[in-house]
């Protein structure tokens, strides 16, 4: 695990997969074809449940359920880009979620209610995706080579207002 900040309020946290630096770069050669406000190469992950904001007295619960998640190492197939057009965001997408996937999110979303934790603004239905770029239009109709990612490393991010920069505060890997 990595060190903590010293911080006495972390401003929004979310657990993520984080890719390698393969499938990190072959997800950004995807942004070529994309308008709007590329993300950063460095950025890029697939939430699995954005927090908001948590005082600092949760993180020691957000730690122990990062460590005590049942969760192996998977392998993701994006194949295509789709588009969010409320908020004008487009993403990868996987046209088949892998049952590991669902699993690791339903596995993390109970471990989060268990200890009183569950975010308090949900999305009604899961949409694994990373995205790729905001205030952007619907994407060309061209479906990209697919990118293969075998993530196995799952982490607790702590996503900074002031500059839009993330810091992973702690991670584990997937075996």
């Amino acid at each position: 695990m990595k060190n903590l900040p010293a911080d006495s309020h972390l401003p929004r946290l979310f657990y993520a997969l984080w890719p390698d630096a393969a499938a990190r770069a072959a997800l950004a050669a995807w942004q070529a074809s994309l308008g709007g406000a590329p993300t950063r190469p460095d950025k890029l992950h697939l939430t699995l449940a954005f927090l908001g904001q948590r005082p600092a007295s949760d993180l020691p619960a957000l730690l122990g359920i990062l460590e005590d998640m049942p969760a192996r190492a998977m392998p993701l197939a994006f194949d295509h880009v789709s588009h969010f057009p409320r908020l004008a965001i487009a993403w990868a997408g996987l046209a088949r979620p892998s049952p590991a996937l669902l699993a690791l999110r339903g596995a993390c979303m109970q471990a989060l209610a268990e200890q009183g934790l569950a975010p308090r603004f949900e999305h009604d239905r899961f949409t694994p995706h990373v995205t790729l770029a905001r205030q952007a239009p619907p994407p060309p109709p061209e479906r990209p080579a697919p990118v293969l990612w075998q993530a196995s490393e799952l982490v607790l991010v702590e996503s900074l207002k002031s500059s839009g920069d993330y810091r992973i505060l702690a991670s584990r890997p997937l075996t």
